[in-house]
């Protein structure tokens, strides 16, 4: 992209701290990495990609919900507040040490707590068993499914049951999705409703078009033929069987 600067890979860490304190160097470094033939839009897989400058976000020229989005999203980056200069160098800390790292080294490099360290070091150990660092798209056969996740609104205090009562109609619970990958990982994500709406951006986002997605029949609500292939009541069966 035109309007990223070209980074090449530091060789030692006090490169790596150099280049990657400024902001836009570590942009282009991991669009460099994680996008080689060009930015894609993790939600719908759309290559007609602009960059704000102001924003230091990318927008996609498609109108859909997430529209706009960051180079850490679907990454082990996207959730953490610790910006892109602490973990690039952490990342090649621990890919370039032959004789590994420790929490407490890391602690001491970067100046973060060791507790940080420790986090950052298994995130980091995590997404290295992945071949796209953990920023690729679940495939093969994948199990989507929703449940709600908390305690009884009697339970609670008055406050806190209202609150439940207005936004889970009563339940108090919290819907949380997840698609896993046979013999692979997951991915969960706390939602506000099981709706359509919602579900279907979690699963573009996360799940590669034309892979199988084994669900229950409440698929019927949200299953999208076109990019998958849905089959129904196999979460827990080695004989799926097709959506009706």
């Amino acid at each position: 992209m035109a309007d990223l600067p070209a980074v090449p890979d530091p060789k030692t860490l006090q490169e790596a701290i150099q280049v990657f304190t400024d902001e836009m160097n570590c942009i282009a470094y991991l669009v460099a990495k994680r996008w080689p033939k060009g930015v894609t839009c993790p939600t719908c897989g759309n290559t007609k990609i602009g960059f704000l400058a102001k924003q230091k976000r990318f927008q996609c020229n498609k109108r859909h919900r997430k529209q706009q989005f960051s180079v850490k999203v679907g990454t082990i980056f996207e959730d953490s507040p610790l910006g892109l200069d602490k973990w690039l160098p952490v990342v090649w800390l621990i890919t370039n040490c032959k004789n590994g790292v420790s929490s407490w080294e890391i602690h001491r490099d970067m100046g973060v707590t060791q507790k940080t360290a420790w986090f950052m070091l298994h995130r980091v150990r995590l997404a290295m068993q992945d071949e796209n660092f953990g920023g690729g798209k679940l495939g093969g056969e994948v199990e989507v499914d929703e449940t709600f996740i908390g305690g009884k609104a009697r339970n609670m205090h008055r406050d806190r049951k209202a609150r439940a009562h207005a936004s889970q109609g009563g339940s108090g619970k919290m819907v949380v999705i997840g698609a896993l990958q046979r013999e692979g990982k997951v991915i969960t994500k706390v939602a506000g409703d099981r709706k359509r709406d919602t579900i279907q951006p979690f699963v573009q986002e996360n799940v590669d078009k034309g892979t199988e997605i084994h669900s229950d029949e409440h698929a019927a609500v949200w299953r999208m033929d076109s990019d998958y292939s849905h089959k129904a009541s196999a979460l827990r069966r080695s004989d799926p069987v097709p959506l009706g």
